[in-house]
């Protein structure tokens, strides 16, 4: 035990005295301040309908008007009326065109953006030079074509416009009352939160890997087994990763949730959708995140266990990065059917229960006998893992050359046993 307290403290001074790490974790943390910071010192109203100054037609300067798109309009049947079409084409300026000539020759020489000939109460025609994939004019038109006509038609039949728009435009209120969980809310931020656990897994992983497979490169190794047993380096490496991640992402998302919390009223809460999250939500994230990590990292250092050169820890950790980005596109397609049959069996596997059964939390319904029996199965997988890591790790670290098959080292396991 004693050889363990040593492994794992100088594996976390690796860590945190390593300045790349520190500088990463201090930059995450610092740009996630100061973006949600933005707000407060920058006219973001447009974005967060917060703020801002209400312009009006008349305070709009003619220098912002200059960079207006410019429409002509020929109104051959009188029945358009220029205050309704800016209210369907904001930030427009509308020129009255003289005859239809000047109005083509304007958009030929595009002095305009487009040009509109009105025929009659229902029909009209449009010009335009060149008519790009997203233009949208004829189609805005068209509605405002369609008020022009209803309003026609009521002063032809004596009826009153406001009225008839007033009675078909009725507001409905709707008082939603969720009496579980708000799924579409809740989807952003445990989407966030399964790529966070994902990148830890892949960084944290690879790290430890690269770092057994380098010891056993340089034959540093055959110094630690004689001071100290193999489990204990193992379960020490696997330990201190596992306390680094938890503290770097820990400090990189508080940062960002304590910001978004204190900015919040300068965003207009629209970003509640991903940082908003319910503590419930991030202690069974803390505690299965924590899990899936330790499960993988101790297969992560069984593989560097099995290889002697740097090089040969992509080729034999290729399965198990295959089961990771299987099981994590899996769980990102599954968010959108939470309480579906497959991603309810993913959140008992301790290959996926890491990322699918706080998502269930969050969006489904669970029992907290579910999350009981989900997590000791998650617990036992990694207790076995670990042992089994730790005999691939023993078995492994003195044997140099070629990569070694996980199933040639399990074989040799079992002879031993």
């Amino acid at each position: 035990m004693k050889s363990f307290w040593i492994v794992l403290k100088y594996e976390l001074k690796e860590y945190f005295a390593s300045k790349g790490f520190v500088a990463f974790t201090l930059l995450l943390a610092l740009g996630g301040i100061i973006l949600l910071s933005l707000p407060r010192f920058i006219d973001m109203s447009e974005f967060t309908g917060v703020g801002g100054k209400e312009e009006t037609e008349e305070s709009k300067t003619e220098e912002e008007k200059d960079e207006w798109d410019k429409l002509y309009l020929l109104d051959e049947a009188g029945v358009t009326d220029l205050e309704v079409l800016r209210q369907f084409f904001p930030e427009t300026e509308w020129i009255v065109a003289e005859n239809i000539d000047a109005l083509k020759q304007a958009v030929e020489e595009k002095e305009a953006e487009a040009g509109f000939v009105v025929k009659s109460a229902d029909a009209y025609d449009y010009y335009v030079y060149n008519k790009g994939m997203y233009d949208k004019n004829s189609v805005m038109f068209d509605e405002a074509m369609k008020v022009f006509y209803r309003i026609a038609y009521c002063a032809e039949n004596n009826l009153d416009y406001a009225e008839i728009t007033g009675m078909l435009e009725t507001p409905i209120t709707v008082n939603e009352q969720i009496l579980g969980k708000d799924t579409e809310s809740n989807y952003w931020y445990c989407y966030m939160l399964v790529i966070l656990v994902f990148m830890l897994i892949m960084l944290y992983g690879q790290m430890i890997a690269v770092s057994i497979t380098n010891e056993k490169s340089n034959r540093a190794i055959e110094v630690l087994v004689t001071s100290t047993s193999p489990n204990s380096l193992l379960f020490g490496k696997v330990i201190a990763g596992a306390i680094s991640g938890l503290v770097q992402s820990g400090i990189i998302l508080g940062s960002i949730l304590i910001a978004y919390q204190f900015n919040r009223a300068q965003w207009g809460g629209i970003l509640d959708m991903i940082f908003h999250i319910p503590v419930q939500v991030l202690v069974t994230f803390a505690f299965f995140g924590l899990g899936g990590y330790l499960f993988y990292a101790f297969l992560y250092g069984a593989v560097g266990a099995l290889v002697s050169k740097m090089e040969d820890i992509s080729k034999s950790s290729g399965g198990l990065m295959t089961v990771i980005m299987v099981v994590y596109f899996f769980s990102l397609i599954q968010l959108a059917n939470i309480d579906g049959p497959i991603i309810k069996v993913l959140s008992f596997l301790p290959i996926s229960s890491y990322s699918t059964m706080f998502a269930r939390i969050a969006m489904g319904s669970v029992s907290v006998a579910e999350i009981v029996i989900s997590f000791l199965i998650l617990v036992a997988s990694i207790i076995g893992v670990g042992i089994l890591g730790a005999k691939l790790y023993r078995m492994g670290t003195l044997r140099y050359g070629n990569p070694i098959k996980l199933s040639t080292a399990l074989k040799s396991i079992r002879k031993s046993e």
